[in-house]
């Protein structure tokens, strides 16, 4: 197994490069698409939910590197991530590039942070 420490720096990395550069600096544009398809979103709430959004995820990576209540670090993450995964197929489907693959890659890094739940609440 590899150090828990490990295993939580590919997680926060995650986490930062969605949070940070995806939505607060604005580097994957498609999100907002997302964002603005999203009912009660819509185009005008999109440009305030999408950075603090952001903020929310980069906030998780620094929770994750903390090691601080890993379980309700997870279930915090798998919750985030079940929502926004669900409200992407349910209304911006068209807009995600590979929603399956998007499912698959999500479904392994909610294993990987239950790995680190796991390893971490010992």
């Amino acid at each position: 197994m590899p150090p828990l420490l490990l295993v939580r720096c590919a997680i926060a990395a995650v986490w930062l490069y969605e949070g940070l550069w995806c939505k607060v600096l604005g580097r994957l544009p498609n999100q907002k698409a997302i964002v603005e398809a999203v009912p009660y979103l819509g185009p005008i709430r999109a440009d305030v939910f999408l950075p603090a959004l952001g903020v929310l995820e980069s906030a998780v990576a620094v929770w994750v590197l903390s090691g601080w209540e890993p379980i309700w670090a997870a279930v915090f993450q798998t919750a985030l991530l079940v929502g926004m995964n669900t409200n992407g197929l349910l209304f911006a489907r068209k807009l995600i590039h590979d929603p399956a693959g998007m499912v698959v890659k999500n479904f392994v890094f909610v294993i990987l942070i239950w790995v680190a739940a796991a390893q971490g609440s010992h």
